[in-house]
């Protein structure tokens, strides 16, 4: 608090020697007055503000992609807020005032011109607040999926299976339903199998579950489980409700791909049947 005490110290030495030195003097010892002010903030911001900051940031959990665009804005306010201080304890009220003015008329301009940008920078907030996803974590929004690569205030980078960048803006993701399938540690993965009518309905499910126990990408626990879901024209759905670990877009495919696999050439062996839809042309 230093920095602060020598500012009032420079306020009151200008209103003692003012009388005696004159207006070129008097002009001297008010910009003196407004750097100290300056100088002041800048000190109060370093030793002061930006340990609020981490400690709040560590609170939060913020990561450090997240921290920086932050700090900017903070450091942006608590300057505007100290020359503006500055100011005022110079004596420059009449400037601050049509300088208020002009700032005031110039945000309005800016924000007609600039509503999209402030939409998508408040988007962006809200993203870094609430988290629905983070940068590594595949999302699926409005019929897009991909693995989110960047996150900025205004935009975020998502790369998609076909290794195709989508920069998409930030309202994009809060204004519509995003979904976050690896945002827990386990994914479940649902398939239905159509068996025929003819085929054996419990040796079908049985060799679903143990295609799933054997596979090193399924879990055990939760454990694999099959449900009759449906009752189609031509065939009987059969759904399996599999869990994978630690899931990412590759892993979710490849396991899925290698389980449904190894369950069509089960019923190939026990002569278990995937029925074609059958249609009566008359």
């Amino acid at each position: 608090m230093g920095a602060a005490d020598g500012a009032v110290g420079a306020v009151a030495v200008a209103g003692t020697l003012e009388p005696y030195l004159g207006p070129v003097t008097g002009i001297v010892v008010d910009a003196a007055i407004f750097l100290v002010v300056v100088a002041a903030t800048y000190v109060i911001y370093k030793s002061v503000v930006t340990s609020i900051l981490r400690r709040v940031f560590d609170r939060q959990g913020l990561d450090e992609h997240a921290r920086r665009p932050l700090q900017k804005i903070v450091a942006f306010l608590v300057l505007f807020a100290g020359v503006t201080v500055a100011f005022g304890a110079a004596g420059y009220q009449g400037f601050l005032r049509s300088l208020a003015t002009i700032a005031a008329a110039a945000t309005l301009a800016i924000g007609f011109a600039l509503q999209d940008v402030i939409k998508n920078f408040v988007a962006g907030v809200f993203i870094y607040t609430d988290k629905p996803f983070r940068i590594g974590d595949w999302i699926e929004w409005n019929g897009n999926s991909g693995v989110v690569e960047d996150i900025s205030f205004r935009v975020t980078r998502v790369r998609t299976f076909d290794n195709e960048l989508l920069t998409v803006p930030n309202h994009a993701l809060t204004s519509d339903v995003v979904k976050n399938p690896v945002a827990k540690k386990t994914l479940r993965l649902k398939f239905v199998f159509g068996i025929d009518y003819e085929d054996d309905v419990e040796t079908a499910t049985d060799i679903i579950v143990e295609e799933a126990e054997k596979s090193d990408a399924i879990l055990e626990d939760p454990a694999p489980s099959v449900r009759l879901t449906e009752l189609a024209d031509s065939y009987v759905g059969l759904q399996s409700r599999i869990w994978i670990d630690d899931p990412s877009r590759a892993d979710f495919v490849k396991a899925r791909a290698d389980y449904v696999k190894a369950v069509k050439q089960r019923f190939d062996e026990e002569g278990i049947s995937i029925p074609f839809p059958q249609r009566t042309v008359s």
